[in-house]
């Protein structure tokens, strides 16, 4: 599940298909084990939202019933305007019948008092209200729901029948209305080719926070936090820091941010499996990632420079031409993977990383400006 636009607004992931599918399941098995097995009730959807959850709740019910619908109208964009227009009745006789509504939603309760006045005289057995989601922060009516599938705030939300100004109504999850869109970059780059100059660059000209995998190991480790211990424990054995650690240690970065405009990753993720992590983690969030832009230099451009950079730097590890040549096999393997996981997503971003600073920041500038 990815943030979403329909219109000029954004909507953020709420509820999967499948957690709502467990709902509906719920209530279809709440609503047979009370309903009388020697009646057959008439279930009547309130369109247009509910058309979805009423065809699945049929599928669910174990039982022999009937199904009809009203049509009702209350909303006009993203905001309730308190008049109910009843576009369209019921003809069926329902003389001492057992009606259930299967209504989408309910916030103020302005159609319930219509979906009451529709069926008043109607001599009916008995009505029952059933609502996938009801919102009790703005209920205002004092009249009864019999079921509750599940109760949210009063976020404006879309999908699964329910929808803003016509669209998202097919959508098969449902999405939270979100005025803060956040842009989250996986930066990549060959050893050498000026990642982190081109970071810092970016994360001034867009506002958003650079999060370097190494800066964060070295925090953690100095500090001597609950994680930087942990992956400290595993380094002084030569082992790999598991991915969890380093992950964890990610989300804490994050969450330290929660306003920010977004993020640039940097080091991480690199594996599949930490990309599909990270994704996990911002999905939860309402967030996505929405480009990895890859640096990209030739190798034997890169060797030189880095050499170059050894005969001042002192770091062994840019004076010796087989390692240097080493850590360019370990990058490359790793990126074309990231690369297939990302151009599956279409967000995989290949920028020229040869040239001045300037001319290099332009072109990834062309990049970040279409995400």
């Amino acid at each position: 599940m990815s943030t979403i636009k329909l219109h000029d607004k954004y909507f953020k992931p709420y509820l999967s298909k499948e957690k709502i599918a467990k709902v509906v399941a719920y209530l279809a098995k709440e609503i047979a084990l009370d309903l009388d097995k020697n009646e057959v009730p008439l279930f009547v959807g309130i369109l247009n939202g509910s058309f979805m959850f009423a065809a699945d709740f049929i599928r669910e019910y174990e039982g022999d019933c009937e199904v009809s619908f009203v049509k009702l109208a209350s909303y006009q964009g993203t905001e309730s305007v308190g008049k109910v227009k009843q576009l369209l009745g019921i003809n069926e006789d329902l003389k001492d019948r057992t009606v259930v509504i299967l209504e989408d939603i309910i916030d103020t309760g302005n159609t319930l008092v219509e979906i009451y006045d529709i069926f008043r005289n109607k001599q009916l057995k008995q009505l029952k209200i059933a609502t996938l989601f009801f919102k009790p922060d703005v209920f205002r009516k004092g009249l009864p729901i019999d079921y509750i599938g599940m109760s949210i705030p009063d976020k404006f939300i879309v999908g699964y029948g329910l929808d803003y100004d016509g669209l998202g109504r097919n959508l098969a999850n449902i999405y939270q209305l979100t005025t803060h869109k956040m842009t989250n970059i996986v930066l990549f780059g060959p050893p050498g080719a000026g990642k982190g100059t081109q970071a810092a660059q970016l994360k001034d000209k867009y506002n958003l926070i650079h999060i370097s995998t190494g800066d964060v190991f070295r925090f953690n480790i100095k500090n001597n936090t609950e994680l930087g211990i942990l992956a400290k424990s595993f380094m002084d054995k030569g082992d790999l820091v598991p991915d969890e650690v380093t992950i964890d240690m990610l989300k804490a970065e994050v969450d330290k941010n929660a306003d920010a405009n977004g993020f640039i990753f940097d080091g991480f993720p690199r594996t599949e499996s930490q990309a599909k992590a990270l994704d996990t983690f911002l999905t939860e969030k309402g967030e996505e990632i929405n480009g990895m832009v890859a640096l990209e230099v030739e190798e034997d451009l890169l060797v030189a420079r880095l050499l170059k950079r050894g005969e001042t730097s002192g770091r062994p590890d840019d004076q010796d031409e087989s390692k240097i040549r080493n850590r360019f096999n370990e990058y490359e393997t790793k990126t074309a993977i990231l690369q297939g996981y990302y151009e599956a997503q279409g967000k995989y971003y290949g920028v020229n990383g040869v040239g001045s600073i300037e001319e290099i920041t332009d072109r990834l500038c062309e990049v970040f400006d279409k995400l």
